[in-house]
């Protein structure tokens, strides 16, 4: 049977998309080609080792009208999940594509506030659902300890699950250890962890030694522009980026997580799965709206990258 993957997401949100000819103070945005998303990291990845062909499980905090009409949206999208109830309403971001500057302007709420009965039914939630791997992404919510994802990662260890982690700052922190397989900062999150701004030169060494320190067994950080590297047991490895025409970036990091863990769930080795991640994140920035890479545009760029 395929592995099915658990995604785990706390913070969710309805992704509300639009572009505008010109973004202006005080003035009315009028927008157009307004499109939802269901989104937050984990319901990203859900939904992209779907459109590869995976199997998984989107575990989501949720609440209110907006947890409802998300709930609507990964049905409609045929994400499976399961869904804890929450007393606050989940959270809608809000992006708008300025066509006059090519710029986007992203609008994020921090997130409803949870109860500790809301978040430790998150937990038991993780406990009990069926699964081969276990991927925590996202922001935490007020209200949730910073050693949230630290107790993920324990779980996912007592059920002998290979455990992810895509967050950033304390709570990414708290999580680092044995027991954690990957993690995936962009490179500002990356400088955070680190405790300063990196020089380029020395981004492979720094990411090395969190793997040689035992920190976690593979790290993979994405530098936008710059493509992305992975640090593992076998040494660094860094591709550049692939030129593709840019649409839109939100969710790319998320699509380049999905696709490296869906391979690697299947046997494939560190930079074979990490190549498929450069492909997936890539194809992601081709198509407007949140994390929407296509399989067959992810199995062309693939192709492109070659022999890892």
């Amino acid at each position: 049977m395929a592995p099915c993957i658990l995604t785990y997401t706390l913070n969710p949100t309805i992704d509300l998309a639009a572009e505008a000819d010109q973004v202006q103070p005080v003035r009315k945005v009028r927008t157009r080609g307004d499109s939802f998303d269901p989104g937050g990291g984990g319901v990203n990845v859900a939904r992209v080792v779907r459109e590869l062909g995976g199997e998984t499980l989107a575990i989501i905090l949720a609440g209110g009208v907006s947890g409802t009409l998300l709930e609507e949206l990964l049905a409609e999208a045929g994400v499976p999940h399961l869904t804890v109830p929450i007393a606050g309403r989940t959270r809608i971001s809000h992006t708008v594509h300025d066509l006059k500057a090519g710029q986007e302007y992203r609008f994020v709420p921090e997130g409803p506030t949870l109860a500790e009965a809301e978040w430790q039914a998150g937990l038991a939630a993780l406990e009990r659902a069926a699964g081969d791997w276990l991927v925590a992404s996202g922001s935490l919510n007020p209200g949730v300890p910073l050693d949230h994802y630290a107790r993920c990662k324990a779980i996912a260890g007592k059920r002998g699950l290979p455990f992810v982690l895509d967050t950033s700052g304390p709570a990414l922190r708290a999580a680092l250890g044995p027991g954690l397989k990957l993690i995936k900062p962009s490179q500002g999150e990356f400088d955070t962890l680190v405790g300063r701004k990196l020089a380029d030169h020395e981004l492979a060494e720094a990411a090395q030694g969190f793997v040689t320190q035992g920190a976690t067994e593979l790290l993979a950080v994405t530098l936008g522009g710059e493509g992305a590297l992975l640090a593992s047991a076998a040494g660094v490895l860094r591709l550049p980026p692939i030129a593709v025409p840019a649409v839109g970036a939100v969710g790319a990091g998320d699509s380049f997580l999905a696709a490296m863990v869906l391979h690697l769930a299947e046997g494939a080795a560190p930079r074979d799965a990490f190549a498929w991640g450069m492909a997936a994140g890539a194809a992601a920035v081709m198509r407007p709206g949140t994390a929407h890479p296509k399989r067959e545009d992810v199995t062309a760029l693939r192709a492109r990258i070659g022999k890892v």
